[in-house]
């Protein structure tokens, strides 16, 4: 059992308060229409006054029941102790509440006998006409108190559920993301291993800068699992820069995104390891190279973002079997997205290979 922070307390006594007070209007309000039925003319507001603070004791007791019902809860796994809790408390309640009702009748004598009943008298009589009111109103804290607890639980364990949940995408986007990083590593790192055999050294270290700035600028944003559609472009343009040095004229890159789309959230390196796919598979293996193009629009609720390549026209080509860059990214849409998002890769012509990225839109 967890201790309720201090504002839900204080909201709690409120509404006990408020809910025991409408209890003992309506009580003290019954209890004069009956005398005025019954023809007793005597003043009421003694009365009326003395059968609405009877019910005080309650007031102080429920905040004590419903503790102890958190710790002893109702119910089949109830045990012999939480039994024997229940009963002692009813009895002592039911007990001080009218010692308090009896000690107000013989002080105050609301009924105006000429000859008020003794304490131990107006006591034992009380209790036996009230305590089938008070077995329902014992039992009425039981069953609020168990039920509200039980929603609370239901509730403590549903958003125990989601940061599990949260903290395991989570992990698995790093997880990810740590997969791709080498894989692109790995790659440049060739590209500027056969620079310097071709001993284009200039190039090499604009490729070597390129690189060190595009990871820097990826490292600052390595804790974010989706960027704004506008850093995704600036991220693609830095590395195609790095590729342009190593393909030189054999690589031909447009990005074409729509302006208004520029504010979309996307997954963080989305494009990028698309367009390598483009370029490993499609443009790198054609003599005179090829193009690529990025395209972005919006379709609705949905962003549709497409990278179309050259590649060669062989029939017997699987373009569905592109490399991990792919499945990666399929894993990580369906984590972020679920159902709503998807990544469709084809072959619109012979010598074309396009991948279709779809998912919901939404402003960064």
């Amino acid at each position: 059992m967890t201790e309720a922070p201090l504002g839900t307390r204080i909201s709690r006594l409120r509404w006990i308060v408020a809910i025991w007070c409408a209890g003992g209007l309506f009580d003290a309000s019954q209890t004069v229409l009956i005398m005025h039925a019954e023809n007793n003319h005597h003043p009421w507001p003694p009365l009326f006054a003395v059968e609405f603070a009877s019910w005080l004791p309650w007031v102080l007791a429920t905040p004590l029941i419903i503790r102890l019902t958190q710790r002893f809860p109702p119910g089949r796994s109830m045990t012999p102790l939480g039994i024997g809790a229940h009963l002692t408390a009813f009895a002592v309640v039911c007990a001080v509440s009218e010692a308090w009702n009896a000690g107000l009748q013989v002080t105050f004598d609301p009924w105006g006998h000429n000859r008020p009943p003794s304490f131990v008298d107006t006591w034992s009589t009380n209790l036996l006409y009230q305590v089938l009111t008070f077995v329902i109103a014992y039992a009425l804290i039981l069953t609020v108190t168990s039920v509200a607890e039980s929603r609370a639980r239901l509730a403590r364990q549903a958003t125990e559920t989601a940061r599990l949940n949260e903290e395991l995408s989570q992990a698995q986007m790093a997880a990810l993301r740590r997969q791709m990083e080498p894989h692109f590593m790995f790659n440049t790192l060739n590209a500027i291993v056969g620079l310097v055999r071709d001993q284009r050294n200039e190039a090499a270290v604009n490729t070597l800068v390129g690189l060190s700035d595009f990871l820097r600028r990826t490292s600052d944003d390595s804790h974010r699992a989706e960027v704004s559609l506008a850093e995704e472009k600036e991220y693609l343009q830095r590395y195609l820069d790095l590729q342009h040095v190593r393909f030189g004229e054999r690589l031909r890159a447009r990005v074409e995104i729509a302006p208004e789309v520029m504010g979309a959230r996307v997954p963080n390196l989305l494009l990028q390891p698309l367009v390598e796919n483009a370029i490993k598979h499609g443009v790198a293996q054609r003599v005179a190279g090829g193009e690529v193009l990025v395209t972005g629009i919006r379709d609705g609720d949905a962003l549709r973002l497409t990278v179309r390549n050259d590649a060669p026209s062989t029939p017997a080509a699987r373009p569905e079997r592109a490399g991990v860059g792919l499945d990666n990214l399929r894993t990580r849409l369906r984590i972020l997205h679920g159902s709503a998002a998807s990544l469709v890769l084809a072959r619109p012509a012979p010598d074309q290979v396009e991948v279709v990225v779809t998912l919901p839109y939404r402003e960064a």
